[in-house]
């Protein structure tokens, strides 16, 4: 049996995930260094975040909820409407994280990190930023970990949460990587009109999606789905200029949140990308998390709560007593993959039904049977 008391564990990446999982390893009474390349660790990065009841069950968990509760816009209905903002139909939205939580919750990203950067604050793990693993050594017992700084550590475990461009996934031969799934999408945060109270959804128009997700009660975010464009293509400085433009295809409340999008540094394009990491999550004593391990477009909203899911997950796992061996990572992965691959696939297909133009796509249905899975514990 591990004594995991004894164990000391390098996560790497203060996302989501490495957040979540520092905080809930701490909490057993589990050694943990948490480290982030970024300096200010992301406090500031992102326009808003849907986070769907499944999610809300693992912050809960982690003892934030009531603040998440406090800083977000908690809603049960999503409309689908036409480009011209008629509402065709407002659709219930199911409770994933059962029936004391909300359906959804929509928040501003930076305030959801933040949130979570007091909670690993409070739990007494070592936390550095600016600092990235250089090269990772193991042996049976362990990894050795050379800093960017130049200091070194020992470590019983490594845990991967360094995101899309995961450096720990390729530093542990993991070959597969991110793919495009040929969409692309516009975001800003934005004052919330009065009418906005739902995450409401257009298909078709200038763009394949167009929505917005109250975020608090005087902001939302915005987001456009088009193709992808090649990077080069568009100058960031002309970022607001080509948001506004899709936007004024819409009506509805878009009229008056396209009046906000004039600051070109507000204005966020990401394209869509899909990563399934298949086999296992782990080489020895290096396990992924979150998007390092997998990644989908945000067409069903579930990429924050399956990162989440993960940290539960493997900290359940590395708290029970048992070894820290393949067995018990390979478990975690054949508990996790069958969910995420759900989520995944029916993420990818919403969108590549707008690339093909699909017009009896049954959309709605898709994502109903997939939040159904989702209703389970993870």
């Amino acid at each position: 049996m591990a004594d995991s008391l004894n164990r000391r564990i390098l996560v790497v990446g203060g996302g989501a995930s490495g957040n979540a999982v520092t905080v809930l390893l701490r909490r057993a009474g589990i050694a943990v260094d948490l480290i982030e390349a970024k300096p200010d660790w992301n406090a500031t990065t992102g326009s808003g975040i849907t986070l769907q009841g499944n999610a809300l069950r693992v912050l809960r968990e982690l003892g934030v909820w009531d603040q998440v509760e406090a800083s977000g816009f908690p809603y049960s209905e999503v409309g689908l409407t036409a480009p011209d903002g008629t509402v065709l139909v407002v659709v219930e939205d199911i409770r994933t994280g059962g029936d004391d939580l909300p359906a959804t919750l929509g928040m501003q990203r930076p305030q959801l990190q933040q949130i979570l950067i007091e909670a690993v604050r409070a739990c007494g793990a070592t936390v550095r930023l600016g600092t990235t693993a250089e090269s990772l050594e193991q042996d049976a017992d362990g990894v050795s970990v050379r800093f960017s700084d130049g200091t070194e550590g020992r470590y019983d475990l490594v845990i991967g949460a360094d995101g899309l461009g995961s450096a720990t996934r390729a530093a542990i031969g993991v070959t597969d990587r991110p793919e495009p799934t040929g969409m692309a999408i516009w975001r800003i945060a934005a004052p919330r009109p009065e009418s906005v109270t739902r995450t409401d959804l257009a298909y078709g128009g200038p763009a394949y999606i167009a929505g917005y997700t109250p975020t608090g009660d005087n902001t939302l975010y915005a987001y456009l789905v088009e193709g992808c464009r090649a990077r080069s293509s568009v100058d960031p400085a002309d970022y607001a200029d080509e948001m506004r433009r899709l936007a004024q295809g819409y009506g509805g409340s878009w009229p008056e949140i396209t009046q906000h999008i004039t600051d070109p540094g507000q204005v966020n394009y990401t394209w869509f990308n899909r990563l399934l990491v298949e086999g296992s999550w782990h080489r020895g004593r290096v396990v992924l998390i979150g998007d390092a391990a997998h990644c989908c477009p945000p067409t069903i909203a579930q990429g924050a709560a399956m990162s989440l899911e993960d940290a539960l997950v493997l900290a359940e796992l590395l708290t029970s007593g048992r070894d820290w061996d393949d067995e018990l990572f390979q478990g975690y992965y054949e508990r996790r993959a069958p969910r995420v691959r759900t989520v995944v696939e029916a993420s990818v297909q919403i969108g590549q039904w707008q690339l093909d133009r699909v017009r009896d796509a049954d959309v709605p249905g898709l994502i109903g049977r997939t939040m159904n899975i989702l209703k389970e514990l993870p």
